[in-house]
């Protein structure tokens, strides 16, 4: 340092001196502290107790520990970044900064402040401190005005309205172009009965049509859609079969007309017609089916209402434990089929060959053992018998007959789940769990957020950070507190004067940041007490101002007319080297 001054800067002279002096030599100016005393200085990074003797420091009964406000600080930063990690971001270090110094005092006694603190009640609910982060609430829907009710339904009528006269529009349309395909294959019809039978292929050509067949049946398609645009009901079912059946051998004359009466170009005419009512029969039937399966699910929700109506409890007492007979009953055939029915004794994932076969595959390995048994004796004769091949169809017929059944059985427990899901808010289905899905039995619910969501709560870190510097061993620093200190510092003095003791400890000097936190008097002079002898005058004392008094201090020793006189010039410097400067000691009292 002297030698960037003096040969970069080129400063004439310069004074070193220790900022908790100064402050203490400015107090005692003003008689808060004695010539001889302990100045105790909690820093930045360190903490310093300096003895002064006679008015100036003996640097040999100095003590410092590697504790200061910005390990106070970091430690505030850490607690409350673990207790709120959803507002991290929000804890800057001038931020904590300002809690620590607006907030944290010191306990008189930490042990009983914590029991305080844990079993709760007035005491600690009135030292506990809140600090509200910015939030905004929920927007709450109001309900609406009569005026705004009548303004939407106006809306909605409107709407509707203009939706039916489109869909109105659409379906005249629609009418429209029906009637001229209706008139148009009506007329056809009329021109196809006017030519000679030689002349049909040549004229129905022309039209797109292969046969007067298949127009007919377009006629019959389009008067339907006709009839259903118009919302015309539709004729009974039976009166369709009678029309149907009546109609049949219209549509397909050749069916009933024997082979060798047809021509070849009838033959296969014949073989289309026969195609066409094997299709279109078909369509019915299934048609049929479906309606009738339709009315049957109809009839089970209609019975399943009835009895729910009878009794409500009962039949949801029913319906759960349909529901899980019917969920065990596909989950044990499920396992069945992968495992064959064994367990191996265990449940383990790992399973053996044969508990890997089903029924079916264990049924064939006993085919293939029992003939490769039976052939194995003297000379192959295998497929010389008819009956010798019906392994084959053994072999590969599925032997699972409950195939069938667990449609069933699953289509019935989606029914019962479905309706579950209806009669019963709380009801959740079981879903089959996955190696990367495990089975949901709950929804999760996510709370929405309140204002005590956004509010830090300052309680034992209040009083748990400035602690460290009584007990440096809280954060993992194994040295003194500031009580000890003193006692310390005492010790390292060359005289072993008692009155000179009691001086120092009459005269107990407090500056630097961390000295501002209320309590610390109190708690300092407890603790200098327990280490010095009973009845030993202790006296603690704050600087007027801890944080600027060392540089009025400074200031007023610079201003001194014999200030030059404690300087290191820079022709000290060249004269007698950097070395001399470590041994230069400054003279606080002018």
């Amino acid at each position: 340092m002297a030698e960037l001054l003096f040969e970069t800067y080129g400063v004439r002279s310069v004074a070193f001196g220790v900022d908790a002096v100064f402050s203490y030599k400015y107090n005692q100016l003003h008689g808060i502290c004695e010539k001889d005393g302990l100045a105790i200085c909690p820093g930045f990074t360190t903490t310093h107790v300096i003895p002064f003797v006679d008015g100036e420091p003996v640097y040999k009964g100095c003590c410092r520990t590697n504790i200061g406000g910005y390990h106070i600080t970091d430690y505030l930063k850490q607690l409350l970044s673990l207790k709120y990690p959803h507002h991290m971001a929000r804890f800057t270090w001038e931020k904590v900064e300002d809690l620590k110094m607006e907030h944290c005092y010191i306990a008189p006694d930490y042990a009983l402040e914590a029991q305080l603190f844990q079993k709760g009640g007035k005491e600690a609910e009135d030292k506990t401190r809140c600090w509200q982060l910015p939030w905004v609430p929920l927007p709450t829907e109001e309900p609406p005005s009569e005026e705004e009710i009548a303004r939407k339904a106006a809306i909605r009528e409107r709407q509707g309205q203009r939706l039916r006269e489109m869909a109105e529009a659409k379906r005249s349309s629609r009418i429209n172009e029906l009637e001229n395909q209706l008139h148009g294959l009506e007329f056809l019809l009329q021109q196809l009965g006017q030519v000679q039978e030689e002349d049909i292929p040549s004229f129905l050509s022309e039209t797109g049509y292969a046969s007067k067949q298949e127009i007919e049946l377009t006629l019959t398609k389009v008067t339907q859609s006709l009839r259903k645009a118009k919302g015309e009901p539709k004729p009974e079912q039976a009166e369709n079969e009678e029309k149907a059946d009546s109609c049949t051998s219209d549509k397909y004359p050749l069916i009933n007309v024997p082979d060798n009466m047809l021509t070849p170009d009838q033959l296969k005419e014949k073989k289309r017609q026969i195609f066409l009512k094997t299709t279109t029969e078909g369509r019915q039937r299934a048609k049929q089916k479906r309606v009738e399966e339709e009315l049957e699910r109809e009839r089970k929700t209609q019975q399943d209402e009835e009895r729910r109506l009878e009794n409500p409890q009962l039949y949801l007492e029913q319906m759960h434990t349909k529901y899980k007979e019917l969920y065990e009953k596909i989950e044990l055939r499920k396992r069945l089929k992968t495992n064959g029915g064994h367990t191996n004794g265990s449940n383990s994932g790992g399973v053996g060959r044969g508990e890997r076969l089903n029924a079916a595959q264990r049924e064939r390995m006993r085919l293939l053992t029992t003939a490769a048994f039976d052939r194995g004796k003297g000379e192959d004769t295998f497929g010389a018998k008819d009956e010798d091949w019906q392994l084959y169809k053994l072999m590969g017929k599925d032997n699972d007959d409950d195939d069938d059944g667990a449609d069933e059985d699953e289509a019935e427990l989606a029914r019962v789940s479905s309706r579950l899901q209806e009669i019963d808010p709380t009801f959740v289905p079981k879903l089959e769990p996955t190696a990367s899905q495990p089975t949901i039995t709950e929804v999760p619910h996510v709370r929405p957020l309140t204002k005590e969501d956004f509010q830090i709560v300052l309680g034992v870190e209040r009083f748990r950070c400035p602690e460290i510097l009584f007990h440096p061993n809280l954060v993992g620093i194994d040295q003194v507190g500031l009580d000890e200190m003193t006692g310390v510092s005492i010790r390292r003095l060359s005289s072993k004067d008692k009155a000179l003791e009691n001086r120092l400890t009459s005269s107990v000097f407090m500056t630097g940041g961390c000295s501002l936190f209320p309590g610390i008097n109190e708690r300092l002079e407890a603790g200098i007490r327990m280490l010095r002898p009973c009845g030993s005058p202790i006296k603690v004392a704050r600087a007027l101002d801890p944080v600027l008094d060392a540089w009025r201090g400074a200031s007023l020793y610079a201003a001194n007319s014999r200030f030059h006189q404690q300087t290191f010039s820079r022709a000290d410097y060249y004269e007698k080297g950097e070395d001399w400067l470590r041994r230069y000691q400054v003279r606080y009292t002018l």
